[in-house]
């Protein structure tokens, strides 16, 4: 690995100033790209809105050759392509939209060394035409962003980012830079060994969003509740409403629509053309509010996205914190507002019985949703507890619903001793099972009941 010199240094801060317009580096920025200007692997743990992005366009604008991204959604790196040629970045992509000339003619431009950046999806590198056109050229570097697609069990996982490893192993002397926001100490250490990252220079920034406001309510009409929300906090601003149904996308929609907030669908039953529409006007209009599933956000590069609504229960914690990470980019208060109720819990334990996969598949998915309901009976400090969930430590944040507003607690350690002993001599001496929504069930499904406890896990007895 080569070592960075002041002359690489002068150009990065040159371009930084030049192509984006920044006077000064941020965090741990500068210490990144520096180390892959120097040819060093990197893998980068940083929140949205950190300036991911910069820490492997720089570089690809220092280094000699075209640095190649992998990155996990078409319509995201159409976005990024188009955003890059309008600072004059010779950008370019190759993706399944593309008929033949188009194709051709982006190829002629790689071999000619006319590119800076050259978007690929994980799959391109399975094809033999991709990887030998590569070879023809001269590399700079490779970024593989939303890095934790390749976590097994994760929220967003990508099977063909598994291939990635084949990075390193073909083009050995090619500095590697893996990026995401959103990983545990578990999924941190997943990525390295997946990808062979173990030797690279690792940087975790610091996870927390101190202008985003957590807060957590109880579902009792979740569509009058949404609307008093933008009316009274959020009226004229752009946000994101999360529904886990098309259905449900459409009918919030179409409701908002109808009370005078502009509202679009963005959801995968939509038309091609459609949701490309939708998100385009989402990303370049005021004020409208994108109504989606989850398929809708991951890299949508628009800093005034004031708020993000759940009106349903995420399955995750990492799946939580990166769809709230897209509120706020630019650094002003924002709002991360969710309903959360009894039937949202009934709701993922169906779907995780019935998901794909083996039993350990199901345990693991149970893991992440008691985590998620963790997060939404504690009484402390939610920052804090988001913060733990990913290890890292802060103080209690006085800007979420639980600082604020204290919520009343009692000690249910008796009450719950007493009550998991009823059930057991029930179990014991009348064979009877007990659940949250059937006769036959055992004792897995979990209300919302608050206790005093500060750990991220469940309560005591799951009736």
């Amino acid at each position: 690995m080569a070592t960075p010199t002041e002359g690489d240094a002068d150009r990065a801060l040159e371009v930084l100033r030049r192509v984006f317009g920044y006077d000064a580096f941020r965090g741990s920025q500068q210490a990144i790209i520096e180390h892959v200007v120097g040819g060093g692997d990197a893998l980068v743990l940083m929140p949205t809105g950190g300036g991911k992005s910069l820490c492997y366009q720089i570089p690809a604008l220092v280094r000699d050759g075209v640095a190649v991204v992998i990155s996990p959604l078409i319509a995201l790196m159409h976005n990024q392509v188009e955003a890059l040629k309008a600072l004059g970045v010779r950008a370019g992509f190759l993706n399944s939209t593309q008929d033949g000339d188009a194709r051709r003619a982006v190829e002629t431009v790689f071999l000619a060394g006319g590119l800076d950046l050259l978007y690929l999806a994980p799959e391109a590198l399975a094809v033999g035409s991709t990887t030998r056109l590569l070879d023809r050229g001269k590399i700079a570097l490779f970024a593989i962003d939303e890095a934790h697609c390749v976590a097994q069990w994760g929220h967003d996982f990508r099977p063909d980012y598994l291939g990635l490893s084949m990075l390193h192993e073909r083009w050995p002397t090619v500095p590697r830079i893996a990026l995401t926001a959103t990983a545990t100490t578990a999924t941190h250490a997943e990525i390295a060994t997946r990808l062979n990252l173990k030797d690279a220079k690792h940087f975790v920034a610091s996870f927390d969003r101190p202008n985003i406001q957590y807060r957590i309510v109880p579902k009792v009409e979740p569509r009058k509740q949404l609307l008093e929300l933008l009316r009274t906090e959020h009226a004229g601003d752009a946000g994101i409403v999360y529904c886990l149904s098309r259905a449900s996308v459409d009918k919030h929609a179409e409701f908002l629509t109808q009370n005078g907030i502009p509202a679009l669908p963005y959801h995968a039953g939509l038309e091609a053309r459609t949701r490309a529409t939708n998100q385009d006007r989402f990303v370049r209009e005021d004020g409208l509010v994108m109504v989606a599933t989850i398929a809708f956000g991951m890299g949508i590069d628009k800093p005034d996205v004031r708020f993000v609504a759940h009106l349903d229960l995420p399955k995750s914690v990492e799946g939580y914190y990166q769809e709230t990470g897209r509120a706020g980019r630019d650094g002003l208060p924002s709002t991360a507002w969710l309903a959360y109720g009894l039937q949202d819990v009934v709701q993922q334990r169906k779907l995780i019985d019935g998901s794909d996969g083996d039993a350990a598949h199901r345990r693991m998915l149970g893991r992440h949703l008691d985590a998620m309901l963790a997060l939404c009976e504690s009484i402390r400090c939610r920052r804090v507890q988001l913060l733990a969930y990913f290890g890292q430590s802060s103080e209690p944040c006085e800007n979420c619903d639980t600082c604020m507003s204290p919520p009343e607690s009692w000690d249910g350690t008796i009450p719950a001793q007493k009550l998991l002993s009823t059930v057991l001599r029930l179990q014991r001496e009348r064979n009877q099972r007990f659940g949250a929504g059937s006769r036959s069930t055992s004792c897995s499904g979990r209300g919302p009941i608050r206790s005093s406890g500060s750990g991220m896990t469940p309560s005591p007895c799951s009736g």
